[in-house]
């Protein structure tokens, strides 16, 4: 995920740790898709299906004691991501330290429920978001980060082999404003070689899941460079024959607002995917959700103008025979990272997911639907 508010993180990592122009169509869609009962019923994992596609969410531990939210999971979802549980943070927060717990019950949640699940993130490969001891370290040699590095690696992904049918094995590795390689306690000993071990170790000790690389590049403004380098390293990872199966695109809209998915912003996103799957690899929509930060505090314009983006978001991606697995950040407002993350200056709570706070179905529910019922079979 993108830019955490430092207090939401440690928040949620202690709770962890004690459990254009848009389309005509689309424009239509949105307006007259009921909030409610008299939208389409059927599971979106359904819908999904259906077209050979997996659709899951985000969850955190702490949800599995919501019985309303366990039932929209239950309900909507074939597989689910730990928001942060399989993060660095939560799991090796000190030198000394090993907490599965969390991770765990949600993988047990899966289990039972029969859902799938994918793991999110072996490395997050920025600072921000490694523990205070892990960005001390100075090795002595390449060699010495390799063996803490393939230690926590393996040890994470064989933990939930074969359950765990893909990983998100480096997230973020690539600076959005330069395109270049962030730098971390491991890659200033390894060089940038530090991402391709973590592909070589996360296939040899999780043979049978798809690896991916996972990013927040998008379509918005400002968002050219962080591409550029985005295919760089992929370009760079294929070439040399790592283990890469798939592109993890986040797709949060957090900058630009929905109504700025213009067409001229469509068409450079487009010959960006296109230089994905060219090199071969899948896409995973992995983390979406819709910032109304900007947007009016009305509710109906804002739920039109969310749905009638996403319905030309999703159609767009969903066009892709590659696009494998649709996962949304979050199922209920109340819940969003996106409520702290740029809030609102009128203070309005924010409508980003596709629940409402009172476990309502939003015509952004609705818009994911008709997506997925349009989206061709792969």
């Amino acid at each position: 995920m993108t830019k955490h508010d430092r207090r939401k993180i440690l928040k949620l990592a202690a709770s962890a740790a004690a459990v254009g122009p848009l389309s005509l169509a689309a424009g239509a869609c949105a307006r007259n898709a009921p909030a409610g009962a008299g939208a389409d019923a059927t599971p979106l994992k359904d819908l999904a299906a259906a077209k050979g596609l997996r659709f899951g969410s985000a969850m955190a531990a702490h949800q599995l004691s919501d019985p309303r939210y366990v039932e929209v999971i239950r309900r909507e979802c074939g597989v689910i991501v730990a928001e942060n549980e399989h993060k660095w943070y939560v799991i090796h927060p000190q030198s000394d330290q090993w907490n599965f717990q969390p991770a765990d019950a949600l993988v047990d949640f899966a289990k039972t429920e029969g859902l799938g699940m994918r793991g999110h993130t072996l490395l997050w490969h920025h600072p921000r978001w490694l523990p205070d001891w892990v960005n001390a370290l100075e090795f002595d040699s390449a060699a010495q980060a390799e063996a803490m590095l393939g230690d926590y690696v393996t040890r994470v992904a064989s933990r939930y082999h074969p359950f765990i049918y893909s990983w998100d094995v480096v997230n973020e590795a690539v600076d959005d404003k330069t395109g270049a390689l962030r730098e971390t306690a491991f890659s200033r000993a390894m060089g940038p070689e530090a991402i391709d071990f973590c592909f070589h170790k996360a296939k040899e000790a999780a043979p049978d899941a798809t690896l991916a690389y996972n990013d927040y590049m998008s379509w918005e403004s400002g968002n050219e460079n962080h591409r550029k380098g985005v295919l760089k390293l992929l370009e760079r990872l294929v070439k040399n024959g790592v283990p890469i199966d798939a592109l993890g695109v986040q797709s949060h809209s957090n900058y630009d607002m929905p109504d700025a998915f213009t067409p001229e912003k469509q068409r450079a996103w487009r010959e960006f995917v296109d230089e994905v799957v060219a090199m071969g690899l899948d896409v995973y929509l992995t983390e979406f959700d819709v910032n109304d930060t900007d947007l009016p505090p009305d509710v109906e314009t804002r739920d039109r103008l969310m749905a009638g983006y996403a319905k030309d978001y999703l159609d767009m991606m969903l066009s892709y025979e590659q696009t494998k697995d649709l996962l949304v950040w979050g199922m209920v407002d109340s819940y969003s990272w996106l409520q702290d993350f740029l809030p609102r200056e009128d203070g309005v709570p924010k409508r980003p997911t596709l629940y409402d706070a009172a476990y309502r179905p939003k015509p952004l529910r609705e818009a994911v639907a008709a997506a997925l019922r349009a989206a061709p079979a792969r």
